[in-house]
């Protein structure tokens, strides 16, 4: 199989424990954690480094992309926009400039986000996710705007500052339902999935696949996942029950509840996975119990190095070309993967 890509994680949504469901100040978002972290996964050879945005927790994601571009020299930064809070043409200069901070290795994760403070239903805040993606292509690969759309109506020349490659980045995209499906069809380049059963993620894929085709597209296909990985499996399990130790139910349920996706198709998906498993392993090595504490993506690969290899190579067979890890807490979880498994990988940025 061709290489894939292999990304990691920067907290910037308050979103690093010891123990899952227990705050702790010496892992709150922070200029200096995130810093680290992505200084870290630069220096352990990530090809790419998430970072993730979120209206209510931590810091402002543009803000941190734009100060970590002068820090890092190699690793690609994948950076969170919510469309909800942005206007294109604005968003589209923020992204040639910051592209040309880190010297062209910028990407862009999309999120189909509402206005904070305003919902809207998931059919519409899609079809606005859609023009906004269209909208951005067509600016920063540097074409005359004239957009006459249901949320947007503009007409403007291209911003003077272009990106590096004179192209807009790569946008990857992630949402299950059928909405969130037909977006990415439309609009995205990388379709990322949560956590699932490898007869589910084979069936996301070609479903995906089929409506990209249907509208003359191609996509490739990304997995977002935590991991765990000890020396043996008995030592990964009981580093994954460890993580829960000190959660108290109540408190895991509103972390969740509290969460501004947590009626999604796939935070629901995500559900349905840890109560089918009883919050343990719902297919080999796939463990669902880290869901308990979080919304969103809610399991973890849990083995020794070969197992999760074996585990990262199943979904590569089924079509994943990029994988985006983290793991509790972020930093040890990093460094361990690193040592245990990211040298077995074929691995670099998607071209």
């Amino acid at each position: 199989m061709a290489g894939c890509e292999v990304s990691w994680f920067s907290a910037l949504c308050d979103d690093d424990y010891e123990f899952l469901g227990v705050p702790d100040t010496r892992l709150q978002s922070s200029w200096e954690h995130c810093r680290d972290l992505v200084l870290q996964a630069e220096s352990l050879g990530y090809d790419n480094i998430l970072m993730p945005s979120g209206y209510a927790l931590g810091i402002d994601t543009t803000a941190f992309g734009a100060a970590i571009a002068g820090w890092t020299r190699r690793i690609r930064l994948l950076m969170a926009v919510r469309m909800g809070e942005n206007w294109p043409p604005q968003l589209a200069r923020q992204i040639a400039t910051i592209d040309q901070i880190a010297g062209g290795r910028l990407a862009i994760n999309i999120i189909s986000s509402d206005l904070p403070g305003e919902t809207l239903d998931s059919a519409p805040r899609y079809a606005r996710t859609i023009e906004a993606m269209a909208i951005l292509r067509q600016l920063l690969d540097g074409e005359p705007l004239d957009h006459d759309g249901e949320f947007w109506k503009i007409r403007l020349k291209p911003p003077r500052i272009r990106t590096v490659s004179g192209r807009c980045p790569q946008f990857y995209f992630g949402g299950l339902s059928e909405a969130a499906r037909d977006a990415a069809a439309k609009g995205a380049d990388v379709y990322l999935m949560w956590p699932d059963t490898l007869p589910a993620v084979r069936a996301t894929i070609a479903d995906v696949r089929a409506r990209a085709a249907r509208e003359g597209r191609t996509l490739r296909f990304g997995y977002r996942v935590h991991v765990v990985v000890r020396e043996t499996e008995e030592e990964a399990r009981a580093a994954a029950d460890r993580l829960l130790s000190r959660l108290d139910a109540d408190a895991g349920a509103e972390i969740r509840a509290n969460s501004l996706d947590s009626s999604s198709a796939g935070v629901r998906r995500q559900a349905e996975l840890r109560e089918a498993s009883g919050g343990e392993y719902i297919e080999d090595n796939l463990w669902t119990g880290i869901g308990r504490a979080r919304s969103g993506c809610g399991a973890a690969i849990v083995g020794d190095p070969d197992q999760v290899l074996a585990k990262l190579e199943a979904y590569r067979a089924e079509g994943i070309e990029a994988f985006i890890l983290s793991g509790y807490p972020h930093a040890a979880e990093a460094d361990l993967f690193a040592r245990h498994v990211l040298p077995r990988l074929a691995h670099g940025p998607l071209p």
